[in-house]
């Protein structure tokens, strides 16, 4: 197919001039220059021959290349620089190595990393059209489709997850509503804790600990508190408060090496982002701290005790409570990373595993009563059995607009399996990933995040996360009530699906559509 003569120039051009777009079978090369007119609305640049051909897009495709072309690839130099080095900004990196390729066909993934370095040295900010014009090679080649497709898979899966929220909703849940007095207490300053420093054998520094000790917790199981990847203590602080008020002895873990100490380490280049390598360290961590509450070395009331933990922090109790990843991850993973995920990067700590030694999983311990898990994940671990392994009540508790671990694939299909009647899936409607934390006053913020990530209402989210944890946890007490299936409703219309095994079944059938019975009247979203 002829192409237009104003696209191209006249003469010899520089390095990384030309970049040849192909998609819907066609081969488009096109200058770099005027491709950067384009992305950024430069006058003229909508009425240019570029412009016709890219028309052939649709809007919706238009839209996201020009948000794409313009994106910054990287903020920071020094975290830039780290990043590069990590496991994961090399899973990046091969991806659009293998999108973007030299004339002939080649990879550009050692091209791209030695480019990136250069630039971030005399750069903050590395934009993908910045990047592009500065690839030392006379033609690049552009897979836009399969660009396309990556800027796509977060759009998907928020529709997915739009569409499956409304069959949720259409549930015959009984309604129940937060009491007042809850959310007060829930939205409630922090009372001081008590801080421990305990020395373990793993670690040549102690291991710092927030204590919550509950006055009459010595009936009760205590619970052992984890964050997540780049988390503190004092993120999780509000939870541990409301839970020790209400009786039940908590100790939060903070685990140096990914906590916030060590993002903020990666930010000044002085080492990469954090991953799933510290994986067999946090085991150690939550190892240590079950052996000192049972030498008596740890001043926190409670008989049992009930693992909990925010992302990284609910994988690392799945795995101190025995379970071990299905045979076959680095197969799986093969597939599942083959398009970089970014709809759902938690896929890509669960393929990072097969490179990492974690330790040999120790036996059950008995006193292990449960587990209580916020945005958890491991689709890629257990995609066949679940966590139908675990013989303990567990509570997996999502949010509909969490896109880092979706509720979907990451909770849904891990719960179905579960064989014990006091484990609940809860779904928070307007809740994110980020939704349990909350960054305290003094605390130092290294990222500030938006109201995409936050989700709705914050507060509200806590209130409904703290009701659903109280009621679990009274379930698995000796002859405690199982928490029943409902739909919970918080100040300010929130809900909140909380579901036995038959009800995520029911909504699983709905799903797929195998259920034809005619629904009662959906809730109204969160506002």
């Amino acid at each position: 197919m002829a192409l237009p003569a104003a696209l191209l120039a006249p003469g010899r051009l520089a390095a990384a001039e030309i970049l040849e777009l192909r998609f819907d079978g066609l081969e488009l090369p096109v200058r770099l220059d005027l491709l950067e007119d384009w992305s950024r609305r430069r006058r003229g640049a909508e009425a240019g021959d570029l412009a016709v051909w890219l028309n052939l897009l649709q809007p919706d495709d238009r839209r996201d290349l020009r948000r794409l072309l313009l994106a910054p690839l990287l903020r920071d130099r020094s975290f830039g620089r780290q990043l590069l080095d990590s496991w994961a900004g090399g899973q990046m990196l091969d991806e659009l190595g293998d999108l973007l390729t030299t004339a002939d066909g080649a990879s550009t993934t050692a091209l791209l990393q030695t480019t990136l370095r250069r630039l971030l040295q005399d750069q903050r900010e590395v934009t993908a059209i910045t990047l592009l014009r500065a690839l030392p090679s006379p033609a690049l080649s552009l897979r836009l489709d399969g660009l396309l497709d990556l800027a796509q898979q977060w759009r998907r899966q928020l529709e997915r997850q739009q569409r499956s929220l409304a069959l949720l909703r259409r549930l015959p849940l009984r309604r129940t509503v937060v009491a007042p007095a809850l959310a007060a207490e829930a939205t409630a300053a922090v009372p001081p804790s008590r801080s421990l420093s305990l020395r373990v054998a793993h670690r040549p520094e102690p291991l710092p600990l927030q204590l919550w000790p509950a006055a009459d917790g010595a009936r009760r199981p205590w619970l052992l508190l984890m964050p997540g990847l780049g988390g503190t203590a004092d993120q999780l602080a509000w939870l541990a408060a409301s839970l020790a008020r209400r009786g039940w002895s908590v100790a939060v873990l903070q685990h140096p090496g990914s906590d916030a100490g060590a993002l903020q380490e990666a930010l000044e280049g002085q080492r990469p982002p954090p991953g799933a390598e510290t994986l067999p360290t946090r085991l150690d961590d939550v190892h240590a701290v079950l052996a000192a509450h049972r030498a008596g070395a740890l001043p926190l009331p409670g008989r049992g005790v009930v693992l909990m933990g925010h992302s990284l922090g609910a994988l690392t109790a799945l795995l101190a409570a025995g379970l071990e990843p299905e045979p076959g991850l680095e197969r799986r993973c093969s597939s599942a990373i083959r398009r970089l995920p970014i709809a759902n990067p938690s896929r890509l700590l669960q393929c990072q595993l097969p490179s990492i030694a974690l330790p040999t999983p120790a036996p059950r311990s008995a006193e292990l009563r449960g587990l209580l898990l916020f945005n958890g994940f491991g689709n890629q671990l257990w995609p066949g059995a679940g966590l139908r392994a675990l013989p303990l009540p567990v509570l997996m508790v999502g949010g509909s607009l969490d896109l880092v671990t979706p509720p979907l694939e990451e909770q849904l299909d891990l719960f179905l399996p579960l064989g014990d009647r006091r484990s609940r899936l809860v779904i928070v409607d307007g809740g994110s990933h980020f939704s349990p934390v909350r960054v305290s006053a003094r605390e130092k913020v290294l990222f500030r995040l938006g109201s995409d990530l936050v989700g709705v209402e914050p507060e509200a989210v806590q209130t409904a996360l703290l009701q659903v944890s109280l009621d679990f946890l009274r379930s698995i007490e000796v002859d405690g009530p199982p928490l029943r299936s409902q739909r919970l409703r918080s100040p300010g219309g929130l809900t909140t699906y909380v579901l036995d095994g038959p009800a995520a079944s029911g909504w699983q059938q709905l799903r797929s559509g195998s259920v034809g019975r005619a629904a009662p009247p959906a809730d109204p979203p969160p506002r």
